[in-house]
């Protein structure tokens, strides 16, 4: 069986971990796992190499992945803290001297093609981002080469945003309520990454208590929190305080499947 390899590119939220100005604990923490990009996923076999999110640090987590190649972007939602980055697929472009392709709904394509519309513009300036739209919808599967994906829908307050399974492995982020169907998508998943913003409510993002519900649910062979803000606390305090097979994501974490 192919080995997929799950690197966690970024856990933080969308103003990243330390903040500017913030002087508190997790802040100024020179613990590394305290130190967090915004969320992104890296999925790799030994063929393919796929991205889930290109927020506005996804430059420099190419760079320190040592990401060589990519095959396809894949977008939860359009929030900018998730698509903000994508210009930076110029060098990619270069390296496979084509096209990457780009996985999501119409409606967030619509919003890329808005914002980035220099890279559909008919006469295009040279060296612009080469993008080739692919609308996905929900609960039908898809394939970036070997890596076979569903979608699966989540709620981010009232914005629709897509989580994604492939295989045993699910990964939802920017969400605050899932739909049963979905949950019955998500059954039997073995590794669980899921957001968890901080201790208190929050209207769009589960907190520490409700994601731990969520996972309660499902009961995975284990849960990796991500998408993690500075007001959850200190990586080892909060860690440490967790269930059995329950963990804080932190950059750079790997997950072999």
């Amino acid at each position: 069986m192919r080995q997929v390899i799950i690197t966690l590119l970024g856990t933080g939220t969308s103003q990243g971990v330390p903040m500017i100005g913030c002087e508190c604990s997790v802040c100024k923490s020179s613990d590394r796992r305290d130190r967090r990009l915004r969320s992104s996923v890296l999925i790799e076999t030994d063929t393919t190499t796929v991205v889930i999110d290109t927020g506005p640090d996804f430059r420099y987590q190419m760079l320190r992945a040592g990401v060589k190649k990519l095959d396809a972007v894949i977008l939860t939602h359009e929030h900018y803290d998730h698509v903000a980055g994508l210009d930076d697929i110029r060098a990619f472009n270069k390296i496979r001297k084509g096209d990457i392709d780009v996985y999501a709904e119409k409606r967030v394509l619509t919003e890329l093609e808005h914002n980035l519309h220099y890279a559909f513009a008919k006469d295009k300036y040279p060296g612009v981002p080469s993008i080739r739209n692919i609308v996905i919808d929900e609960s039908v599967v898809f394939s970036v080469s070997d890596i076979v994906i569903t979608p699966i829908r989540v709620l981010h307050h009232r914005l629709p945003v897509m989580s994604f399974r492939i295989g045993d492995f699910a990964y939802i982020t920017d969400t605050n309520s899932i739909p049963d169907k979905s949950f019955e998508m998500l059954a039997g998943v073995k590794v669980l990454v899921i957001n968890a913003l901080r201790i208190k409510p929050h209207i769009s993002h589960f907190s520490l208590s409700e994601a731990l519900d969520v996972i309660q649910k499902l009961k995975p062979e284990r849960a990796i929190l991500t998408h993690i803000s500075h007001r959850l606390g200190l990586h080892k305090e909060v860690n440490d305080s967790l269930p059995k097979r329950v963990e804080l994501g932190y950059d750079g974490m790997q997950i072999k499947l």
